[in-house]
């Protein structure tokens, strides 16, 4: 019988790659609760129409990209396609809105069917963060500045650019459509297919387009940040008087545009260049009509989404070595039941021990062969004269340092002090 396969663009994380991921994950968490931000959980399947609300029935999400479905009660489910519209869901339906200010962030798999590409999978991991309540462009500057912190922090500044864009306000974006579609209709047949529906269902997002025909045609059309009113215009002034006052790099981008229609005002993306065409990391912007559109209160909110697979490449590319490997490796004479004993006193000495206990016995040839394989910095030899010494001999097993002799009782202390600072720790 033929093995089964994982789902076409969903892959397992193994464990030779898990390492590199809890040092993202723990990074990102770590960054999220120094700015104020509170983890939510939120669930994987949805009500289909919780999307189809807020993210717009004219986008390619949920036109040709959602995970939609029918269960026995004959409700219409979707595996969540993006982080966002859920949390507003669950802030509305645990009235946590009041008193404004609420900061969250939230991490996990999200699900979209596309055709599966480097940077691109049908299962993919986001992080993000929504801030609720709060519409001055200070909470903006903040959250573009906890960006730019995490990519210094990461090591991996050098290769994204912060790109800017307002959409203004609703009234602001039906002006600027009906400008955009009179300066797009007459060149209709030169636009493409994609394009050509958009023009009647969701013009702005012709500007994601990557036709070279469709960007020249774009080249001269009206920009959106020409038809915003005052106040959005004095919003974004006021934003980039901040980030400028921060020394906070950027490109004011008059074609971006998110490709979710709950945005206005402010939308910002990191791209790069180093992951091939796909070149978006973390993206986000202004969403003050979606709690409303949700059937809350109107209630202002920003927030952004990164992309875990996109950030990890960008991280190896700088080299950055990732081991979980243990510290030690425990071997030795019989009974088991020593070494077993011996390995959960080391485990209550010293928290932080990574240690690995050989449960299958054997010669001492085979369980060193064992030790080797396992990365281990160190063997711990519990033989019949440790037994009865009441002692370990501790050998190296990457370097040259010789073999030495501890007390069995000190051995935890001794442990913490040779990898303390991280000198031989290997996920230092």
């Amino acid at each position: 019988m033929k093995s089964l396969q994982s789902v076409r663009g969903m892959h397992d994380i193994l464990p030779s790659d898990v390492a590199a991921w809890q040092w993202l994950e723990e990074r990102v968490a770590t960054l999220m609760d120094r700015y104020g931000f509170a983890e939510i959980r939120i669930p994987l399947v949805e009500k289909t129409e919780l999307f189809t609300r807020a993210i717009g029935q004219g986008t390619d999400v949920v036109e040709k990209e959602m995970y939609a479905f029918d269960d026995r009660n004959g409700d219409s489910l979707c595996l969540r396609p993006e982080g966002t519209a859920g949390v507003v869901r669950a802030v509305l339906q645990h009235g946590l809105l009041n008193p404004p200010g609420l900061k969250v962030w939230y991490s996990g798999p999200m699900f979209r069917h596309e055709r599966p590409q480097k940077g691109r999978q049908r299962q993919f991991h986001q992080t993000g963060a929504e801030v609720f309540g709060l519409d001055a462009p200070a909470v903006d500057a903040e959250l573009i500045a906890l960006g730019t912190r995490l990519w210094r922090e990461l090591g991996i500044e050098r290769h994204v650019e912060l790109e800017l864009n307002s959409l203004g306000d609703r009234d602001d974006r039906a002006r600027y459509r009906e400008a955009l579609v009179a300066f797009l209709e007459p060149v209709r047949d030169q636009l493409d297919e994609d394009s050509r529906r958009r023009l009647e269902t969701n013009p702005l997002r012709i500007f994601d387009s990557k036709v070279p025909t469709t960007q020249a045609l774009l080249e001269s059309a009206p920009r959106l940040i020409d038809h915003i009113g005052d106040g959005a215009r004095e919003h974004f002034r006021s934003l980039t008087d901040m980030l400028d006052a921060e020394g906070i790099a950027y490109r004011i981008n008059p074609g971006l545009v998110r490709g979710l229609d709950y945005y206005c005002r402010t939308v910002f993306e990191w791209t790069t260049t180093a992951l091939g065409a796909q070149g978006t990391i973390c993206a986000g912007g202004r969403y003050d009509d979606l709690v409303e559109i949700q059937g809350g209160k109107p209630t202002p909110g920003i927030g952004f989404a990164m992309g875990m697979e996109r950030l990890l490449e960008l991280v190896k590319a700088e080299g950055k070595q990732f081991a979980n490997d243990p510290h030690a490796f425990l071997l030795g004479t019989e009974p088991v039941a020593a070494r077993l004993g011996l390995a959960e006193a080391l485990r209550d000495s010293w928290p932080g021990l990574r240690l690995v206990t050989d449960l299958q016995g054997g010669s001492f040839k085979a369980q060193f062969k064992r030790a080797d394989r396992s990365g281990a910095r160190l063997a711990l030899v519990l033989g019949e004269q440790e037994l009865e010494a009441g002692t370990v001999s501790v050998k190296d097993l990457k370097g040259d340092a010789p073999q030495e002799t501890v007390a069995r009782q000190a051995l935890g202390d001794w442990l913490c002090r040779y990898f303390d600072g991280g000198v031989h720790s290997p996920s230092k």
